[in-house]
């Protein structure tokens, strides 16, 4: 749909000139007296004689696009500060399009651009066709910077470009209405992929709001959902009296009202796509909706909603946030008997539960034996090794119990490094963070070896 919108900026820009552009004033009959030229307003175009206007109207009247190119080329070659070479370059940007030389339409373009910095047309042309240009994989780095480039430039001189004299009011406002997404368009892809997600939200949000609710809006759709959805979350505030040491967020993450937003535009792309494509963003949507809200519980009411609705406004969808870990341990205290516990669980209590809890799994290990297995850190001596009981700190080669033996452990049962220790230690304290049980009264588990029997004799062979 823009490929055409493009050419139809070229044929209003073609069309207008070739319906305004007025003829050069005639000579004074001989013997009339000669009347002063009125003032001119500002902008005023007018060709200064007879041949300027003939070689531009020859070029405008030509039925075919190499006829315009060559009569174009020729008008700005012979009349390099006509009033008129703005009008001609924008005619000749549409000859090059209709021919489809993509090459000479971005040259002339920017010929039209050293003329009038802030000509729409120009830069709707960049804009538009070096994104798809990097859309296809063409120099896809630098068309794309360029377009950028471009439509940034656009949107700045929306706000600042002067309406020409010979222009109507409603086609110059309709100029800027189709040129406004165009430009905003490429300014966001380019901070896309740039990833300035910011940036690239405020000039997608603006270009699909100024386009129609139609398919071919998918086009900045999808990517304002991906400018919303590829930073990482901010993380839930901590609530008042809350854990202190939550994890601190990110760098760049974005506020859980803009991942609704990014939600909102995935479900909404979903909708927009056709073949393939809309399973595949229907999955991908689902995936970032259920890390966020914690569940697919309503997504597919988010589908629906987004399938009649063009902006987010009015969606919520609540952000899971995970229990803390002191919330995990009163669950687990809740739930399960301490005895029956795993050592990493008691140590989730004891480092990080809240006073009652951990003095209640405490009070059961106290000074209680307890059977275990443990992997071996570190040996110090016969009677004193280092050993990690939680999975966690086995990966961190890292010793979470420090084990006092009865007595010194026989050289041929000592157990080597990074082994698994299965023994028998009464908890007498602990060190919360980083932690650390200190246990004694240590002994070694022997598992008792099997009963050998006799081989049994075969009966001899019958004589």
């Amino acid at each position: 749909m823009k490929n055409i919108l493009v050419a139809m900026l070229l044929v209003a820009a073609v069309t207008a000139v070739a319906q305004t552009a007025p003829a050069p004033a005639q000579p004074a009959a001989s013997g009339a007296p000669a009347q002063a030229a009125p003032t001119a307003p500002p902008q005023k175009k007018e060709m200064k004689d007879p041949a300027e206007y003939n070689a531009y109207m020859g070029a405008a009247g030509q039925t075919d696009p190499a006829g315009q190119i060559s009569g174009f080329e020729a008008f700005v070659t012979q009349y390099p500060n006509s009033s008129y070479k703005e009008d001609a370059l924008e005619a000749l940007m549409l000859a090059y399009q209709k021919t489809g030389n993509q090459a000479k339409m971005l040259e002339t373009a920017q010929k039209l651009l050293q003329v009038n910095a802030c000509s729409l047309r120009g830069l709707a042309v960049i804009a538009f066709t070096k994104r798809g240009l990097a859309e296809a994989g063409q120099n896809a780095q630098q068309n794309l910077a360029d377009a950028g480039q471009a439509g940034e430039k656009g949107v700045q001189c929306l706000q600042t470009v002067v309406k020409p004299s010979d222009v109507k009011d409603s086609d110059f406002q309709n100029l800027k209405t189709q040129t406004a997404p165009i430009f905003n368009a490429a300014a966001g892809m380019a901070a896309l992929s740039a990833k300035d997600y910011p940036k690239a939200q405020q000039y997608l949000q603006a270009a699909v709001q100024a386009e129609p609710p139609d398919a071919s809006s998918l086009r900045d759709v999808y990517p304002l959902a991906l400018a919303y959805l590829t930073p990482p979350v901010c993380p839930p505030a901590a609530p008042a009296g809350g854990d202190a040491a939550q994890t601190p967020a990110p760098a760049n993450c974005a506020a859980p009202d803009k991942e609704t937003d990014g939600l909102f535009y995935i479900a909404r792309a979903a909708d927009l796509a056709q073949g393939p494509g809309k399973a595949q963003i229907a999955k991908f949507g689902e995936s970032k909706y259920t890390k966020f809200h914690g569940s697919a519980d309503g997504w597919n009411d988010l589908l629906a909603k987004a399938a009649t609705a063009n902006t987010p406004a009015g969606i919520t969808v609540t952000q899971y946030v995970p229990p803390t870990p002191a919330d995990q341990c009163a669950d687990l205290v809740k739930t399960k008997k301490v005895e029956e516990m795993a050592f990493a669980e008691w140590q989730l209590c004891l480092s990080e539960g809240n006073a009652a809890d951990s003095d209640k799994v405490w009070t059961t290990l106290k000074g209680k034996p307890l059977r275990m297995v443990a992997q071996v850190m570190s040996i110090d001596s016969a009677k004193e090794l280092k050993l990690a009981g939680s999975s966690d700190d086995i990966d961190a080669k890292r010793a979470d119990i420090a084990l006092t033996m009865t007595a010194a452990i026989p050289k041929l049962q000592m157990p080597k490094e990074g082994a698994d220790l299965d023994f028998e230690g009464t908890p007498v304290s602990f060190v919360p963070k980083p932690f650390v049980m200190t246990m004694n009264e240590g002994a070694l588990i022997v598992k008792a070896a099997p009963k050998k029997t006799a081989p049994a004799r075969k009966k001899p062979a019958a004589q």
